[in-house]
């Protein structure tokens, strides 16, 4: 009986066997919630590298934004009988 335990490798089998057995019903949850907490640090990681770096923008347009009308939407038909706020020469 004193060589069953002699080795390292005996007593991982027995653990990840019990494991499977009693736990496996929980193991894509815990996956799940093991693969968030990896991206999070992942991100966290990331952002403490680019912090105190000034950030320089990646593409030349405006990033202002921009209003307007929805033109085809129904239920602006329905309310002006029909007529959009378009002019006909430029209706699609």
């Amino acid at each position: 009986m004193g060589r069953l335990f002699d080795g390292p490798w005996p007593i991982v089998i027995i653990i990840i066997v019990a494991l499977l057995l009693f736990a496996a019903p929980k193991l894509p949850a815990m996956a799940r919630s093991l693969g968030q907490s990896m991206r999070i640090i992942k991100s966290e990681v990331k952002e403490m590298k680019n912090d105190g770096k000034p950030e320089a923008k990646e593409s030349s347009e405006p990033t202002d934004a921009v209003e307007g009308r929805v033109v085809d939407h129904p239920d602006v038909k329905a309310r002006n009988s029909g007529e959009t706020d378009v002019p006909p020469s430029t209706r699609a």
